[in-house]
């Protein structure tokens, strides 16, 4: 019999906008433990309209508060899923971790958005709620972002140096230290991930991502275009940094096609595997000569996991699913805040200090 109130579900909803996952699991002194995990794709309509509210110019406000309510129904659907198929109590589970569909995000401006409509969320399911994470974070003048290492820290720290890099829309790594090490945990975000390969091969296939890095696969590198997209400041830049679709959108790619003279002439999946080139090796760069342990939608991609070479390994050889990382890390870090304890590392963000994260809607 698992003892009340010591099970916490999370969800999240990436910048890719595929999608909601949600996790259950048990979290108690003696640690982490999956309990369950379902994945519910947003219908076609409901992604268009995320995808429309990304578009830097595209604000209006009413747009954005239907999207929300339908985002909070979706997320209950989800939760109500989650405790049917892994059999839960409803009375044991704590609290769920919601972090909402990023639509903008600028740190620098002293905002980050999500969509989320946590009351809702609360008022369906019956139970308390736990969101807005990365706004106390931001307003301490951090980055809010990424908020995933000091999970990656808490659950996959081992005897030596460790990189964990989840390949979402966006890439983000962290730089774990041994365990007992007196270095700090590092992490950052390193670009795009997978956002820029699906809007490029959704632009000249009509589908929404490319199965297992096969078109990518049947593409070759071009030198000049890879070397212009890894010449953009954001990559040279010394971490706290966090980045989006606010920077690395269609037309910073079309840009990029245009000062090498490409606009018109190179053959899409050429690109296509130039993308992909500048995914690994942005994360290549990051991370040194450490092993690394993927997770995210790019585990997924067999050309980008040949890109990242032998040392990349899933986090499943860790004992945690690659597809289940981060709502974990929401679970985790809804556990932090009703226990009152910091769920950011300062050296990761740039925060002033370490702070709880997040906003509760009581059941």
């Amino acid at each position: 019999m698992t003892s009340r109130g010591t099970i916490f579900l999370g969800l999240m909803s990436g910048t890719s906008a595929d999608g909601i996952d949600a996790v259950a699991a048990r979290i108690d002194e003696t640690g982490v433990a999956t309990l369950g995990h379902v994945h519910r794709p947003y219908p076609a309509t409901l992604r268009e309209r995320v995808l429309s509210l990304m578009t830097v110019g595209a604000d209006e406000i009413e747009r954005a508060g239907a999207v929300s309510v339908a985002l909070g129904h979706a997320y209950a659907d989800a939760i109500e899923t989650l405790i049917a198929e892994a059999q839960l109590d409803r009375p044991t589970i704590a609290a769920v971790g919601v972090h909402g569909q990023t639509i903008r995000h600028r740190p620098e401006r002293g905002f980050t958005l999500q969509l989320n409509q946590p009351a809702l969320v609360a008022e369906r399911t019956g139970l308390t709620v736990v969101a807005d994470f990365r706004s106390r974070d931001v307003a301490a003048g951090g980055q809010g972002a990424p908020l995933v290492p000091a999970f990656h820290a808490a659950i996959f720290t081992g005897p030596e140096p460790r990189a964990v890099v989840n390949v979402g829309g966006m890439a983000n790594v962290t730089l774990l230290p041994p365990a007992g090490a007196a270095e700090p945990v590092i992490g950052f975000d390193t670009g795009p991930g997978n956002c820029l390969l699906d809007l490029w091969y959704e632009a000249h296939t009509g589908r929404p991502f490319d199965a297992g890095g096969a078109w990518a696969a049947s593409g070759r590198v071009i030198g000049p275009l890879l070397d212009r997209m890894l010449a953009d400041p954001y990559f040279g830049a010394p971490p706290p940094k966090s980045t989006g679709r606010e920077v690395f959108d269609r037309a910073w790619l079309d840009r990029c096609l245009v000062d090498c003279g490409l606009q018109t002439t190179a053959p899409p999946e050429d690109v296509q595997a130039t993308l992909l080139a500048l995914t690994a090796r942005s994360v290549l760069v990051a991370t040194g000569d450490r092993p690394l342990y993927v997770c995210g939608g790019g585990v997924a991609n067999e050309a980008l996991m040949a890109a990242l070479g032998p040392r990349a390994q899933s986090t499943a050889v860790l004992g945690v699913d690659p597809q289940q990382v981060e709502a974990l890390a929401f679970a985790w870090l809804a556990e932090r805040c009703l226990s009152g304890k910091p769920g950011n590392l300062p050296a990761v963000t740039g925060a002033a200090g370490p702070r709880v994260l997040g906003a509760v809607y009581p059941a």
